[in-house]
């Protein structure tokens, strides 16, 4: 096969690597010197050289919205809390992006999330991808699967995939999406926390997985996920335990618009250093 053409992008403020291990996607394969997403239906190669990226001819477009290219970083940067963890965060994580994920797939993958581990989370999407997902040209894994695909599954098959109890919980939600009973890319126009109660109406759905779609696929930058580490970030900073909901407005109050952003950035700190705030 004759190797495609390839396009350079300038990417300042980024960091490949770093964003597509952060937690957010959980398919990104290793290919040549860099890594391959899937995207739409496409299989989009990624190589970086300090602030280039080198990926295949007429896909530029894709990948400068795929990987958030516009994102004012800068401001993103200025609006960080100026203790001593979320700088050491900053410093740490600079370059990482929040991605713009499909809908459907980053819903589904995080339905699957709860009480799993980043690494477990990854071998549940790619069985998923290798049982149910259709093929793609020139791709290194199959696509994440469709709603009715999955809604047409068996429990038991989908239990062959690690899901365990989370098994019930994409079927049931894939057939609300395949059924038409959501509509995803509706929700777009409609305000967060309209989108995150149709959300939380979806079996296995609750407010941190909705906020994980918020964040990483609505685009909501102020969106915090409350997971078990961040939990524990926040509560540190807070000096005292809170409710989700408590945290989540803590957060709100002091990181900002952005909050999105910084709990990305403390959520990869605090798990790549195994440390918490003093």
């Amino acid at each position: 096969m004759k190797p495609r053409a390839l396009a350079e992008i300038s990417a300042p403020e980024f960091d490949l690597a770093r964003t597509l291990h952060s937690g957010q996607i959980f398919h990104a394969m290793p290919s040549g010197a860099g890594w391959q997403v899937l995207v739409d239906g496409i299989a989009l190669a990624v190589e970086q050289q300090g602030e280039i990226l080198h990926v295949p001819a007429r896909h530029e477009a894709l990948a400068r919205r795929y990987f958030a290219l516009d994102h004012p970083l800068e401001s993103i940067y200025a609006s960080f809390p100026t203790d001593p963890f979320s700088r050491a965060a900053l410093d740490s994580c600079r370059g990482l992006r929040i991605l713009r994920q499909p809908l459907w797939e980053c819903l589904g993958t995080f339905i699957t999330s709860p009480m799993k581990q980043v690494a477990h989370i990854r071998q549940m999407s790619l069985s998923l991808r290798a049982r149910f997902g259709r093929p793609v040209p020139g791709a290194l894994i199959q696509a994440y699967p469709a709603p009715e695909v999955l809604a047409a599954a068996s429990e038991d098959d989908l239990r062959a995939c690690g899901l365990g109890f989370r098994a019930k919980s994409l079927r049931l939600a894939a057939a609300e999406i395949a059924a038409g009973r959501l509509d995803l890319a509706a929700l777009r126009e409609q305000p967060t926390t309209e989108v995150r109660e149709a959300l939380c109406r979806l079996p296995g759905v609750g407010r941190k997985v909705a906020n994980c779609v918020l964040l990483f696929a609505y685009e909501r930058l102020d969106a915090v996920p409350v997971d078990v580490w961040i939990a524990r970030i926040l509560q540190a900073m807070r000096r005292r335990k809170g409710t989700l909901e408590e945290l989540e407005r803590f957060s709100a109050r002091r990181f900002g618009a952005y909050a999105g952003y910084v709990q990305q950035y403390l959520f990869h700190h605090a798990r790549m250093t195994r440390s918490l705030p003093a």
